[in-house]
């Protein structure tokens, strides 16, 4: 039989072990997200204003970045790689352009809304988006370090 310091030693021995490990966790997470998995190195002013734009002008309310945001319009975590074929000055061009003739008006076909974007915008929004196909994403959503989005197509279907 336990008495009752005993039991409260155990939980507040417990409850303090368990503190000291999440602050460890969390530290260790913070510690890789900014060493590893993303290269600050390559954060130029031009990608911090191509978030900017991103951020502004709510992109993310139809496209996914990494899987987060909306299913409407493709994933555009590899646009960079997948619009210039690896290349990233030419996917860089490729985006701006891309952007830059939206809507096109082919009729049946979803279309994105014209932001009027400078072409620096649209330079700095395609630059942040060939800086997102950098990010390591730990193998998730298929093989390889860099399996973000599952096929090279940009969309989440099979």
């Amino acid at each position: 039989m336990q008495t009752k310091s005993a039991a409260r030693n155990i939980f507040y021995g417990g409850s303090f072990f368990f503190l000291l490990l999440l602050i460890g966790l969390t530290a260790q997470s913070h510690s890789y997200i900014r060493n590893v998995s993303t290269n600050e190195k390559t954060l130029t002013e031009s990608v911090l204003r191509g978030k900017r734009v991103w951020e502004e002008n709510t992109c993310i309310n139809c496209h996914t970045l990494l899987g987060e945001g909306a299913y409407f319009a493709p994933e555009l975590g590899n646009a960079c790689l997948r619009m210039g074929g690896g290349d990233r000055k030419d996917g860089k061009d490729a985006i701006a352009s891309w952007i830059e003739s939206m809507p096109t008006g082919i009729e049946g076909r979803r279309q994105m809304p014209n932001f009027h974007l400078s072409k620096k915008q649209l330079s700095d929004v395609a630059d942040f988006l060939c800086w997102a196909s950098t990010i390591k994403t730990q193998g998730v959503g298929g093989k390889g370090t860099e399996s973000w989005p599952p096929n090279i197509q940009g969309n989440n279907q099979g």
